[in-house]
């Protein structure tokens, strides 16, 4: 008996490049937020040693602003601890920045809310 299998692995490669695709872009979505948390993080710990040597709120965001190097700048929030006015010698100045990531991986967005926040935050005394 004769069997006829061609086209066969044309059939199994349709079968399964769609989970092969989806997980190779959901490989690329996880070291994409991995890398923007741990830059975040880097951003932030540079941003309040500014905070924490007497500068302005306006200077401390123009800094965050220029020292993240990852995607939109104006869609990075920086919020800042207590404020310039009430900040003073030997207390903490906490600086928190925010970044919004969309996902390329489809489907994730039933899992994850579409736009997803990383934050990072850090305290330092102020000189």
């Amino acid at each position: 008996m004769i069997k006829n299998e061609s086209g066969q692995s044309l059939v199994e490669l349709a079968l399964i490049l769609p989970l092969l695709l989806l997980l190779l872009v959901g490989t690329i979505d996880f070291g994409r937020v991995l890398y923007m948390q741990s830059h975040l993080h880097l951003a932030t710990q540079e941003t309040v040693r500014v905070g924490g040597l007497g500068a302005s709120d306006a200077e401390i965001i123009t800094f965050a602003r220029n020292y993240v190097h990852v995607g939109d700048k104006t869609s990075l929030h920086v919020l800042i601890s207590p404020n310039e006015t009430s900040r003073k010698s030997g207390e903490y100045v906490t600086v928190k920045l925010q970044y919004p990531i969309d996902f390329f991986t489809p489907f994730l967005s039933k899992i994850i809310p579409p736009t997803f926040t990383l934050s990072a935050q850090s305290t330092i005394r102020v000189e």
